[in-house]
């Protein structure tokens, strides 16, 4: 067998010199076929020495459940901290004959349950679930731990580059991770000494964000920096100054967060902080099948330094 791929029932049934219908009757117990005792432990044997995991849909007959996990995203969180997490999730995943369903946007409770009755997954999970909980609340070591460090790394970038009043930009509509990443950004300003942080919403279009941000600046003079809970909030932060003819970085820096491929492509660049999650995934996969390893330490995230900031 190749180094790296993964054993099939052929490798089995050639370990233990069986056919391959004889692996699979063992493998799935099935109660029609009569096995010797020995030739069961042997084929037993085998596939526990060369690390076989049976096939999803056998297995999910026995266990009462499909090889399917669900994960919901809300809406709002498309960016590299998702995708970044699922793919270490499906990746997890598929490694253990589970396949990965994603929902995007609102889920009523009508509608997960209608995914629980079709397809009886083996675990519904929810994107920042830990956070959204409060679970992974600013009581934890919020320099220091996942989606918390990475708000610690935008607010730390505009405190060491002299900023003292600081802004979030929020969106318009109730957005969870928003509200979580306001929480976490406000313990980091004060872990840092800064004055309180002051909030604003970018609304669309863009007209009415211009509008918001001029009222914001007559009311709020001496903040310097903008920290947007997500890319679209910053470069719809950035517009707007500049459709006010502030200049930015000049007179207001603005960071994003997540790294959206879009920071690049405007003038100026925008700064963001850039997330890696996998590890988050894969130790959700690992929790959620009840294997050991559900805590694996995440890449810290880092500031992609550009023009806006």
């Amino acid at each position: 067998m190749r180094a790296g791929r993964r054993p099939t029932l052929n490798d089995v049934a050639a370990a233990s010199g069986v056919s391959r219908a004889t692996v699979s009757f063992v493998l799935n117990d099935d109660p029609k076929q009569t096995i010797s005792p020995a030739t069961r432990e042997r084929v037993q044997r085998a596939a526990r020495d060369l690390g076989y995991v049976p096939h999803g849909i056998a297995r999910a007959l026995r266990e009462g459940s499909s090889r399917i996990v669900v994960l919901n995203v809300d809406h709002g969180l498309e960016g590299n901290y998702s995708r970044s997490y699922i793919h270490g999730l499906d990746d997890e995943l598929a490694a253990h004959d589970h396949v990965l369903l994603v929902r995007h946007g609102h889920s009523t409770p009508k509608a997960n349950r209608q995914v629980l009755d079709a397809i009886t997954p083996r675990a519904v999970l929810r994107l920042g679930e830990r956070y959204l909980t409060g679970q992974g609340g600013a009581d934890d070591d919020v320099l220091n731990d996942g989606f918390a460090s990475n708000v610690a790394l935008q607010l730390g970038y505009l405190a060491d580059r002299g900023h003292e009043y600081v802004a979030v930009a929020l969106p318009s509509d109730e957005a969870p991770m928003s509200e979580v990443h306001l929480r976490f950004a406000r313990a980091v300003a004060a872990r840092l000494g800064l004055p309180p942080l002051v909030t604003f919403v970018v609304p669309r279009p863009r007209a009415a964000g211009a509008a918001a941000v001029r009222l914001f600046r007559a009311a709020h003079g001496r903040v310097t920096a903008v920290a947007a809970s997500d890319d679209s909030l910053a470069l719809r932060a950035v517009t707007a100054l500049r459709d006010l003819d502030v200049d930015v970085p000049g007179e207001v820096a603005v960071i994003g967060y997540d790294a959206t491929e879009y920071g690049e492509l405007v003038t100026p660049a925008l700064t963001t902080v850039h997330i890696n999650a996998e590890a988050h995934g894969r130790g959700a996969a690992r929790a959620a099948l009840g294997l050991p390893g559900a805590e694996l330490e995440a890449a810290r995230g880092r500031v992609i330094v550009r023009e806006s900031a």
